[in-house]
């Protein structure tokens, strides 16, 4: 009977030491992410009102100057860049649309380095072609990514919003 109340004892205390180190560990945390902001990134842009761009000699810069969402302000609409606030995993998207157009087309450009090429022939320019692509791209804070328009390749925006540009942050690394 001694050693079973021994035993019982030596549990107690044990779990007990458990549990205040497990509390310990709770509030510590607590405590961290209590000051920490979580990062809020996201934008969701629509190229121009001026219908038809390019075909171009030379390669064009494309800014998307209707932003219908700059959450974190990571977009900037006057030199066409996103730029990653925080280190993490973001998800990219655009649509391109041409209409009377030949080649559409658009690359897509981390830190001025290609890292996509996109685009499509169309024959008949009477039908309007789309195509739409995401990227889940690990970011460092200060990367930059935009989107360029071929030499060659036309790209087409009205009022409609058809050729667009989104991103959001995943999660932080």
């Amino acid at each position: 009977m001694i050693l079973l109340q021994t035993l019982l004892r030596i549990t107690c205390v044990s779990l007990n030491t458990r549990l205040s180190s497990s509390e310990s560990r709770i509030d510590q945390l607590e405590t961290e992410n209590a000051g920490e902001e979580k990062p809020k990134v996201a934008f969701y842009t629509a190229l121009t009102d001026a219908e038809t761009l390019g075909p171009n000699n030379t390669d064009i810069t494309l800014k998307y100057s209707k932003v219908f969402t700059n959450i974190g302000n990571a977009y900037n609409p006057s030199t066409g860049f996103f730029t990653a606030p925080v280190k993490g995993v973001y998800n990219l998207q655009f649509t391109v649309f041409g209409y009377h157009a030949g080649n559409i087309g658009v690359d897509v450009y981390k830190n001025n380095q290609r890292i996509m090429a996109n685009w499509e022939r169309n024959d008949n320019n009477y039908v309007p072609e789309y195509f739409t692509k995401s990227l889940v791209l690990e970011l460092t804070a200060g990367d930059e990514i935009h989107l360029v328009l071929p030499s060659g390749c036309s790209i087409y925006d009205s009022s409609d919003n058809y050729s667009t540009f989104s991103g959001s942050l995943l999660f932080t690394l």
